[in-house]
């Protein structure tokens, strides 16, 4: 393989890996994953209920992405957006299901 391929290559390995990826989805706790705070209602809305079901019950704050959830390393900055559409930039520990995450921001 030629030296600037190989060199290449190498730098998007070591960027893919230092930065993760991002994940888009909603913010919810592992009590109510697939987002539907209905049969909860801890709550006035989904964001109380689901910090409810946190503090409360012991539920952990995870990602909801279509069908499947990822809990959340950081569950005090998870907190802050409780039933918000973000993007998590994080790795995936495929074995725990847990985004190591480095960031949270609200999508749109």
């Amino acid at each position: 393989m030629k030296p600037v391929i190989l060199s290449l290559l190498l730098t998007i390995a070591l960027v893919s890996a230092q930065g993760g990826r991002s994940f888009t989805g909603v913010v919810t706790d592992s009590m109510c994953a697939a987002g539907d705070h209905s049969r909860m209602r801890m709550g006035a809305n989904d964001a109380e209920c689901t910090i409810a079901c946190n503090s409360s019950h012991g539920a952990l704050y995870v990602l909801l992405v279509g069908k499947e959830s990822y809990i959340l390393s950081n569950q005090e900055m998870a907190e802050k957006f409780a039933a918000q559409k973000v993007t998590v930039m994080g790795t995936l520990d495929a074995k725990t299901g847990t985004i190591q995450v480095r960031s949270i921001t609200p999508s749109k």
